[in-house]
Order: structure tokens, then sequence, then C-alpha cells
């Protein structure tokens, strides 16, 4: 039998739901957005790579203002939050693109929620092929791309969205 090593999940085992404050809240705030995986954010909402991602690309999307519940939300808040998706899936496409996007929010740990007290939307790109035996087989997702290059690769887009939606 073969042993397979992905030691960048023992941070998220031992770490990644035990840690102290909110990443949506407190990632925002950090002066190195690229160490905080942040692409941009708007008046309301903030977008970032997934620190655990499902696959390359993979983005988290959030209202600034902690809640999680979607009706807690201000109209604006809601429409910065849909622009901000919106945009996202377009850049996503542009960029990387990939055959097909999932989206998706899980409210509750019941739904799956790894943060539960802040509403965040997944938007996961998805390529054919992208899935194999290694998750079936040895619990192990492979992920094609360093977190650090997708943000560099997408981070000019975010930018010029920043400045279309500011400018």
């Amino acid at each position: 039998m073969k042993a397979i090593w992905a030691p960048w999940r023992r941070a998220y085992i031992e770490e990644g739901s035990n840690q102290a404050g909110c990443i949506f809240c407190d990632k925002r705030k950090e002066a190195d957005a690229r160490a905080g995986l942040v692409l941009t954010q708007t008046t309301h909402s903030v977008v970032m790579l997934n620190k655990y991602p499902y696959n390359s690309g993979h983005l988290l999307l959030a209202p600034k203002r902690h809640t999680n519940q979607c009706s807690a939300l201000l109209q604006e808040e809601y429409e910065d939050l849909c622009e901000s998706l919106r945009s996202s899936v377009e850049i996503i496409l542009k960029v990387l693109r990939p055959s097909g996007i999932n989206l998706g929010m899980n409210l509750g740990r019941s739904a799956g929620a790894g943060v539960e007290d802040h509403l965040h939307w997944h938007v996961v790109p998805r390529w054919e092929g992208d899935t194999n035996f290694m998750p079936v087989v040895a619990e192990v997702k492979v992920i094609s791309q360093h977190l650090l290059e997708s943000y560099d690769r997408l981070s000019p887009f975010f930018e010029d969205f920043l400045a279309q939606k500011h400018g």
C-alpha cells in the first residue's frame, strides 16, 4: 500500500475550525491583502481565496457586516454582494477558463458550514476530469495550483473590477 501525504490539510484539521475570531472580519483588515488571500473589497463585501480550497481558484465572498442570516442583509449590502458574486464569476470564467462553476452557500453546521457565524458564498471553478479516484480511495484532493499563484493570477482582474465599480 502506498502512503499519500497531504500535509497542508493538517493546519485545517488542527486549527481551521478552532481559530478565534472570524476570517471574513479579520482577514479583510490585515495590512497585507495577499497574505490574507483577500482579492478585493467593495463598500459592503469582501472577496478572498479559500485557504482550504476544493479546487484551484476557489473563492469566498462575504458581506463585511458580520451576520449569518440572508434576511439580515440591508438592500445595499445584498446588492453589493450580488454584484461582487456576478463579477467574481465573470473574472473566474475569463481568467481560469473552467468548463463550469459551482456556487454554494452553506447555512448552519448541519448544511456543511465551516464558518457558521458569517454568511458567505463559495465560487468553485470546475474542469472536466477534475475529480478522480484520489478523494474516494485516499481521502486526498489534488489542487493543481498554489494558492499564491492563484492570487497573483486573479488579483489584477479584481483590482480592475474595483476601479470600474468605484471609478
